[in-house]
């Protein structure tokens, strides 16, 4: 099993997006549905609630940073201890990974392992099941989107930006820096559009990109760039999900 350690070639860094590139589905609905289902089945009565923070995202009333606090609000709690969330993340992650993570991906992983490259799992879900589920691929380091935390609770709050689009390329570069890596080659490896400037990112570097079975947007861009694509499987849709 691959594993992005601080052992690793220190100018090869390998990043992946999560939702849809390395699994087939995306990760977010499936965590709230295991969630309620295993530890607040008596919040699926405050659904219709969600659903009408998801309409004001879709005229644009409130953004994307704001659904996802409003839906972890309802549907996970205002506040929850940060022991039990891991318990849960790591349940969940168990059967995630297990029924979605993708066969080429995992080989993927592999082969930048393989080659020294520290391995990072770049996403815009939630760091608190992200995370358990990149240690279930053998990935070791994470930039996702952070909750806020106070002794000993993680809340529905954001703690700064959800880490989407240009966010992700401001959370890896601060990442690489924390770490000591600006001067890294990275190679980045996404499915979807809004990580152009991730991929820029990597190309500037003098790294690889590579879009895994791309949206139709990013696919028009490999083709007017250049860039290449995969297809490790099937892509299922998510409730919800856009990216």
């Amino acid at each position: 099993m691959p594993r992005g350690t601080n052992t690793s070639v220190p100018n090869e860094v390998a990043v992946y997006d999560l939702d849809r590139t390395l699994t087939d589905t995306g990760s977010w609905t499936h965590f709230i549905a295991y969630w309620l289902r295993n530890e607040a089945p008596w919040r699926v009565i405050l659904v219709p609630l969600v659903a009408l923070g998801a309409l004001a995202y879709g005229v644009r009333l409130i953004s994307r940073s704001g659904i996802k606090s409003w839906a972890h609000r309802w549907l996970i709690g205002e506040r929850v201890a940060e022991s039990r969330m891991a318990a849960a993340a790591a349940c969940f992650a168990e059967t995630f990974v297990a029924a979605h993570a993708m066969l080429g991906a995992r080989a993927a992983l592999g082969n930048d392992a393989a080659l020294g490259r520290r391995l990072v799992i770049a996403s815009a879900s939630h760091s608190f099941y992200v995370r358990a589920i990149a240690a279930k691929l053998g990935v070791a380091d994470v930039v996702a989107t952070e909750a806020v935390r106070r002794g000993g609770w993680l809340t529905s709050r954001l703690a700064g930006e959800n880490c989407y689009g240009a966010a992700k390329r401001r959370a890896l570069e601060a990442w690489l820096a924390r770490e000591g890596l600006e001067g890294a080659v990275v190679h980045f490896t996404s499915d979807h559009h809004s990580d152009v400037p991730c991929f820029e990112l990597a190309l500037e570097s003098g790294g690889t990109v590579l879009c895994a079975h791309p949206s139709a947007k990013l696919a028009a861009i490999a083709v007017e760039r250049d860039w290449p694509t995969a297809q490790w499987g099937r892509i299922r849709g998510s409730l919800l999900e856009r990216a």
